[in-house]
């Protein structure tokens, strides 16, 4: 019987040890992965340097606070009816005004001259519209005359016709007499006849003629006081009772004819002009009420008038009081106006916060129950007041959200308290 022969062992690796390393790179890669992926998108804060605020279940206050300047109700503006250099400024910015008081006067020779020159021009003929005037009456007198001396020459004739007549039927004179005497009769009867109608014609003609200088005269009188007014217009006057509010005109200034040079405010009651951001613009209309508050007190107010115009990201509205205003109200003051845009009603609210300015309002970072750390989640934001976002989708009541600015948490999924 042989004895067993011993096997020696292979050297080297053999194909199950490339499958065991290879489990165990894989392995490796994938808790690489998670340590290092992970410590990437993790930030480190600590907690009472951030604010966190919890979602809330609650009524909605649809509103939005905005700053408004009190102003007159009505401004009258001041523009100079004729150019001229500033003379004399009677009354100052700020003071009280009756209408008509003069409160600039200006100075301007070449339209001092051209008034001049037009009075002349007028006067010159106003004139001769009179004289031609006078020329009629004095024709109408003349006319009144002559008939008058036709009529005498009519009785003398006819007396003189009548004898010779008598003469004639009794044979004491030649036939030839008594016809010529017959003949200037009837002549002068049917040149007075003549004669009327002439008048008559001149007098339809005189009236025509009269009334088209009637009406030149008041034409002219017309004109003439617009002349005399553009010299009036040289003293700047107000035009109704209020407050000189603004005045831009100092003395030695030229002023252009047109140019606005101050306005009056009538003081009898007042507007608030409030700038609202561009993002309301769609929701504020005309009437939506308002309310402010002064020590205490409750003022109710209305949006009366929206510009429709955005500069500078924002538009302006008018609000005006309804019943009662604040005493001692002044022109320049201040008011926080809480103006309503919609009804209040039942929703899921949470603080605003800083967070809005970097997310939008799309994503917030929410705790876990225990508070050590927060992560990224998606939400949608529907109204906001100047206290609460309402929260549409994404949160619920009691979960608890930061909602401080995120500026310093870049891009991170995951912040972890300290």
């Amino acid at each position: 019987m042989g004895m067993d022969k011993v096997i020696e062992k292979k050297k080297g690796l053999r194909p199950k040890h490339f499958i065991w390393i290879g489990i165990a790179l894989v392995l490796g890669f994938l808790l690489y992965k998670v340590i290092f992926t992970q410590s990437g998108s993790t930030f480190r804060a600590e907690k009472d340097k951030i604010t966190i605020s919890a979602v809330e279940d609650g009524q909605f206050n649809d509103y939005i606070t905005v700053i408004g300047n009190v102003e007159p109700i009505t401004t009258i503006f001041l523009d100079a009816e004729e150019g001229g250099k500033v003379e004399e400024k009677l009354i100052e910015e700020g003071e009280m005004v009756k209408k008509g008081d003069i409160i600039l006067k200006l100075r301007n020779n070449d339209l001092n001259l051209s008034i001049m020159n037009s009075e002349s021009s007028m006067a010159y003929q106003t004139n001769e519209l009179r004289n031609t005037q006078i020329q009629m009456e004095q024709q109408k007198i003349q006319n009144k005359q002559q008939l008058l001396e036709i009529d005498y020459n009519i009785v003398r004739l006819k007396r003189n016709y009548e004898q010779q007549k008598s003469l004639f039927e009794e044979g004491l004179i030649a036939k030839e007499d008594f016809l010529k005497a017959e003949e200037d009769y009837l002549k002068s009867k049917k040149n007075r006849d003549l004669i009327y109608l002439k008048m008559i014609q001149d007098s339809i003609f005189h009236e025509n003629q009269k009334m088209q200088i009637t009406q030149s005269l008041g034409n002219l009188q017309t004109s003439l006081k617009a002349v005399q007014q553009r010299r009036e217009d040289l003293s700047v006057k107000a035009p109704v009772d209020g407050q000189l509010g603004l005045l831009d005109a100092e003395i030695g200034e030229s002023i252009n004819k047109g140019q606005r040079i101050g306005q009056i405010n009538i003081l009898d009651n007042f507007k608030i002009k409030a700038l609202i951001d561009e993002h309301y613009i769609d929701r504020v209309k005309r009437d939506l009420p308002a309310t402010l508050d002064r020590n205490g007190t409750n003022f109710n107010l209305k949006v009366r008038k929206v510009y429709p115009d955005v500069r500078n990201g924002q538009f302006e509205i008018d609000l005006v009081f309804e019943g009662t205003t604040p005493d001692n109200i002044r022109t320049g003051q201040t008011y926080h106006i809480k103006l309503e845009l919609g009804e209040s009603g039942k929703a899921i609210l949470l603080p605003r916060g800083g967070f809005f300015q970097s997310t939008g309002g799309q994503w917030v970072y929410v705790l876990n129950e225990d508070g050590s750390e927060a992560t990224k989640r998606n939400i949608k934001i529907g109204k906001q007041n100047p206290q609460y976002y309402e929260v549409l989708e994404g949160l619920n009541p009691g979960e608890k959200v930061i909602t401080s600015g995120y500026e310093m948490f870049g891009t991170n999924d995951r912040i972890v308290m300290k």
